[in-house]
């Protein structure tokens, strides 16, 4: 008869360690603090078991009475980045706070280029997690509006800080694999567009071209971007 298949399990419900014996040689906020070391040093793809242990100065295979899975090791580093975020006591001005959330929440994504490729739903249950988004539900209190919506409000917001995040971490190591300067550059692909746009094969882009007042204001696109959702969700008479 084949084996029962393994039954799903969330690494926050086990015990520090499995097993009995002397008291853990490390906890999980050790283990979580070498595997966040490696990734912020050297990116997400050099984090593996055998690195973690290394860094730890324990076997790789008496790493797994505290993780069992590599998966689990990932879920330990959002819950101790999300531990970064700061609470604060809510101004009662819903979309004030909810524009700070954001800006921390790039803010630790830019210490952590990592964390943009673990942001997901599956490890939004840790201890840390949780205590963060209690935080956005209580700084939307004064907004009148059902926990369903503004958990959908949470989930966009978070969505436009990895977006934009993801954007500019690729656009800086684009940039530092450049054999030229990102000014060379800009102006290489500015002067193409701009033949281009001569041609008259594109008159709309012209008159957008026509109408901006100088380069892209990166930092009011973002703001502009955050503001806007936020607004969609304000109550309308």
């Amino acid at each position: 008869m084949a084996g029962r298949a393994a039954e799903p399990e969330v690494i926050w419900a086990r015990p520090e360690r499995t097993g009995r014996g002397p008291k853990p040689a490390y906890s999980r906020a050790d283990i979580a603090a070498a595997a966040v070391r490696i990734a912020d040093a050297d990116g997400l793809d050099a984090v593996s078991m055998r690195r973690v242990a290394a860094e730890l100065g324990c076997g790789t295979m008496s790493l797994y009475n505290y993780v069992p899975r590599k998966e689990d090791l990932y879920e330990l580093m959002v819950d101790a980045a999300a531990g970064e975020h700061e609470l604060w006591e809510p101004s009662g001005d819903w979309r004030a706070d909810m524009l700070r959330v954001a800006h921390q929440t790039r803010s630790l994504m830019h210490r952590h280029p990592w964390l943009p490729r673990l942001m997901s739903p599956v490890y939004g249950l840790s201890p840390n997690s949780l205590r963060y988004l209690e935080h956005c539900l209580t700084c939307l209190d004064t907004l009148p509006a059902s926990y369903g919506t503004k958990l959908e409000l949470i989930a966009m917001l978070n969505g436009i800080v990895t977006t934009y995040v993801t954007n500019e971490l690729a656009t800086a190591e684009r940039t530092r694999s450049l054999p030229w300067s990102q000014d060379q550059e800009d102006a290489a692909r500015l002067a193409y567009l701009t033949g281009r746009i001569a041609t008259g094969a594109y008159p709309r882009m012209a008159a957008a071209f026509a109408e901006a007042a100088g380069p892209v204001d990166l930092e009011a696109v973002f703001e502009r971007a955050l503001t806007r959702m936020l607004n969609g969700f304000a109550p309308h008479d």
